[in-house]
């Protein structure tokens, strides 16, 4: 493996009040996109449940997710005070009825990705 591996993800999970509504749906994807404007975001996956096989660990009653990739603590500090990232939250949170939030830190050192 190669290149840059960012040292923190953030996910979020996000479940529309109406997870029928195409055009809800559609509105929190665009405004979780605007968020990569954000300049200590390093990469950012946006995305809605995968059609993967059903199996008992998986949950997939979410309505849409991102995953974005931080260098730092710091930096995703940043991003949580940022004004876009405040602006995401009153502009869209009337859509969501539940929001589930991951983080976690790389314990792997540099030889382990081979930089």
């Amino acid at each position: 493996m190669s290149g840059h591996i960012a040292k923190l993800s953030h996910q979020v999970f996000f479940w529309l009040k109406n997870p029928d509504s195409a055009e809800d749906l559609e509105q929190l994807l665009a405004g979780i996109r605007s968020l990569s404007a954000i300049e200590t975001v390093r990469g950012m996956h946006v995305g809605v449940p995968a059609a993967t096989e059903q199996r008992p660990v998986i949950d997939n009653s979410y309505s849409a997710s991102e995953l974005l990739f931080f260098d730092s603590i710091e930096d995703q500090n940043t991003y949580q005070n940022h004004p876009l990232h405040e602006q995401f939250i009153a502009e869209y949170s009337h859509l969501w009825s539940k929001v589930m939030v991951f983080d976690s830190i790389s314990r792997a050192t540099e030889n382990e990705f081979g930089l």
